[in-house]
This record gives C-alpha cells, sequence and structure tokens, in this order.
C-alpha cells in the first residue's frame, strides 16, 4: 500500500513541511510537493530519507558471483572515465528516489555530467537528474522481476538505458528508450555479440563469464588488471 508518502500529505493545501517519511515505504515527495518547500523543509526531507534498505526490499544474499558481477564493471568504468576526464557518477545499490516512488537500488547506475563526490542516497529532485543507465545482475530468484516489472518501471521513469546480466545463464539483455519521449524500452539488438550503450559511448559485452566494455576494439580494463600489466612492464624494464 501507498502508506504515508501519501497520508499526512495527501491533501494539496497541506503545508510541505508536514511532509513525512513512511520508514516501511520510503518515497520522496513528489516534484509539486518538493518545489513548495523551503530549503530548509526540504533539507530536513533529504535527511530523513533512509540511505540503508528497508526489509521489505532486501534480497537473499547471492554470493561472489553477483557482488563481481556488478563491482568489476563499475571498477572498469570508473577508470575509464577518469582517464578519459568525462564525468560519470557510477554506484552500486545507491537508494534510489524519484518523486511519489518508492525507492529502488539497481545494481549499478550511471548518471551523466554530475558531481562525482560520495553519496549515501540519490534524491532526483535535489540533484535535478534521474539516472541515465541502470544495471541489473540476476543469479537467482525470480527473473521476472529484473526482466519486466523493472523494464516496465525504469522505462516509465525515463531512465534511457537498462541492461540486465543474467549471470547464471550468461546472457545478457539491453533496452533504450526511443527518441520522443516515449517511456516504452526499445530492445538494443547487439552486433557480433555486442551491444551499443550510446549512455556510456561504449560497447557491452560477455566475455567468458564476466560482463566487459569496449571502446572500439580496445577492452576497458579492471584496476587490478591495469595494475598487473605495469608490474609485467616494470619486470620487463628491470631485466633489460
Amino acid at each position: 500500500p501507498r502508506s504515508a508518502y501519501g497520508a499526512l500529505v495527501s491533501s494539496s493545501h497541506m503545508r510541505a513541511s508536514a511532509y513525512r517519511v513512511d520508514p516501511k515505504d520510503p518515497r520522496a515527495p513528489t516534484h509539486e510537493q518538493w518545489e513548495a518547500m523551503t530549503p530548509e523543509e526540504q533539507a530536513a526531507v533529504d535527511g530523513s530519507l533512509p540511505s540503508e534498505f528497508p526489509v521489505s526490499e532486501l534480497s537473499p544474499p547471492e554470493g561472489d558471483d553477483h557482488f563481481n558481477a556488478k563491482v568489476g564493471p563499475k571498477d572498469a568504468l570508473s577508470g575509464y572515465f577518469a582517464r578519459i576526464r568525462r564525468r560519470v557518477y557510477l554506484a552500486c545499490e545507491l537508494p534510489v528516489y524519484y518523486p511519489g516512488e518508492p525507492m529502488f537500488a539497481p545494481d549499478l547506475i550511471a548518471i551523466l555530467d554530475t558531481g562525482l563526490h560520495a553519496r549515501r542516497k540519490w534524491l532526483v529532485d535535489k540533484e535535478k537528474k534521474g539516472v541515465d543507465l541502470a544495471l541489473e545482475v540476476h543469479v537467482a530468484g525470480d527473473r521476472r522481476k529484473d526482466l519486466v516489472r523493472n523494464a516496465e518501471k525504469y522505462a516509465r521513469l525515463g531512465i534511457t538505458e537498462y541492461f540486465i546480466f543474467d549471470r547464471g545463464r550468461l546472457h545478457l539483455t539491453g533496452y533504450r528508450l526511443p527518441r520522443g519521449g516515449a517511456r516504452v524500452y526499445h530492445p538494443i539488438v547487439p552486433q557480433a555479440g555486442r551491444f551499443e550503450s550510446a549512455v556510456l559511448g561504449l560497447e557491452v559485452a560477455i566475455v567468458g563469464s564476466r560482463l566487459r566494455f569496449f571502446a572500439g576494439t580496445a577492452e576497458v580494463p579492471e584496476s587490478v588488471e591495469m595494475i598487473s600489466k605495469l608490474e609485467g612492464l616494470v619486470d620487463e624494464l628491470e631485466q633489460c
């Protein structure tokens, strides 16, 4: 049920300062309610929105396969965008609050052209920007959550691209919103096994059992791979 994001603020005539967050169903105010608040009231609401998962959002632990499948891509992308000096904020399982919507936390999000400081949550009205790309990793449980329900929700919220990496089946699915404001995803058709991400300016593919990114023909390395390569170069130089 749509409990307390709605009880105390159900009337449009009620002051924005009366807004209260229901810990059982944490939601950000609607955009209209947010805009009606003073900066102090906005700060109070921001501080009251939890940055941890409510019990209703917790999923069963999925082990190393799930953890590595989201952290590896974040590490590779963080290094790549730092090297090309492009501001792309990346986070794993960060609570995201769209106006009037239940909190959700994709396995990986990418948001373009925004500050790179650490955050405990992403509040869309505060940041003045929504999520540009979401990635979900599926290892076990209900596939319909990622493939159907999340696809419908993320499209409705205007998240430009959505990728689902089915780690168990080693299968990748990609979606993109069409131009013109439509809120229904179109599938991204892979070319030679690679999916183009217009948001990232990269291609995405499964290599072995891992999700990898490509800039042209070059594979985007993770930091541990770059360190190993540099150590190899140093060893070669020392042997000369």
